[in-house]
């Protein structure tokens, strides 16, 4: 992590493998997983887009509807509107390793939503791309 980077903090979903988890935290941000956690396993993910969003924490998903959730309610819409979102389109085996190559990206993008007026974060790693909405 780099010197003029806050600690950023991550709500991995379930799907997220802990290895992915294990290099944010030791790039010194904070991990909430939600495996770890106390609550269901299974849960809707709009529950779990409002428990990212109200703990100010970067949502990691790599879930196949996670697109389609962040189209109709993440992306341009009020519900979940400053929830942010790291979004893994690649292989689960291959997730730790594009994360850990994407993070300067990342903490880059998270800067600049901090100096926006608190815009979000909004990062698609996929298997040979890595793109952000700004």
């Amino acid at each position: 992590m780099s010197p003029a980077v806050a600690t950023m903090r991550f709500l991995l979903d379930e799907s997220v493998p802990a290895s992915v988890g294990a290099a944010l935290r030791d790039a010194g941000h904070t991990i909430v997983s939600w495996r770890d956690s106390d609550i269901e396993k299974g849960v809707v993910d709009p529950l779990v887009c409002a428990a990212a969003e109200a703990n100010d924490a970067v949502r990691v998903a790599l879930d196949g509807d996670m697109k389609q959730l962040a189209r109709d309610r993440g992306v341009g819409q009020s519900r979940f509107r400053r929830m942010s979102l790291l979004h893994l389109q690649c292989r689960e085996s291959q997730a730790t390793t594009r994360v850990s190559g994407a993070l300067s990206l990342i903490e880059h993008e998270w800067r600049h939503a901090s100096q926006a007026g608190g815009r979000r974060l909004f990062v698609v790693v996929g298997q040979s791309m890595i793109r952000t909405n700004r």
